[in-house]
């Protein structure tokens, strides 16, 4: 029996293993690569806002499209970095998210991608990421607050540059990772609904 959100799966007893690795696969999406048993996410259909600001007090819609920023790696902690990022965006009128992903993670190569080739923009204008790598960057950014057991992790940095929990992490995979589970998933914790 393999469980999946609380739910049971009930499989045959003599199940082919070659027929149970496909089924696998598709369950799971990226995990810390210490622990690769990992939980599918699945896209929440809940109606909301297109546009990133649409949580804000910005009385105009923000055209700026979305970015990536990647971490220097300073050596240092990463909270006073990501405290000058907030200050920034505040000032340019824009929101920043901390994005963790890493290359092996196929969801994160995706909204990567999308971001980078313009797909998302329009639907997440207004909006720019403090790029974090999981294989380099995971020590910090558990100093900081950043606790997650899956990535890509979107998060919402407070003003000190630390986290207290207001984040998505994990995706599902394949070509619907973007669009029908992570997008709906950020615009629902920038609108300030439960998430996760």
């Amino acid at each position: 029996m393999l469980v999946r959100n609380s739910r049971a799966l009930e499989l045959p007893a003599r199940l082919p293993v070659r027929l149970l690795l496909p089924l696998l696969a598709l369950l799971i999406g990226c995990g810390n690569p210490a622990s690769k048993a990992q939980k599918d996410k699945t896209a929440k259909t809940a109606p909301h806002a297109l546009n990133a600001n649409a949580a804000t007090d910005a009385p105009t819609a923000n055209a700026t499209p979305p970015g990536f920023l990647r971490y220097p790696r300073t050596g240092n902690a990463i909270e006073p970095w990501i405290q000058e990022q907030v200050e920034l965006a505040e000032a340019a009128h824009v929101r920043v998210l901390v994005y963790v992903g890493a290359s092996w993670c196929e969801p994160c190569q995706r909204f990567h991608q999308a971001v980078e080739h313009g797909e998302l923009n329009g639907t997440l204008n207004g909006l720019r990421f403090l790029e974090f790598d999981q294989d380099q960057d995971a020590p910090a950014l558990k100093n900081a607050g950043y606790i997650y057991q899956y990535i890509p992790v979107l998060a919402l940095p407070d003003p000190d540059g630390r986290n207290h929990g207001k984040m998505i992490s994990g995706s599902i995979k394949g070509p619907h990772a973007v669009r029908e589970n992570l997008v709906p998933r950020l615009q629902a914790l920038l609108n300030g609904q439960a998430v996760d």
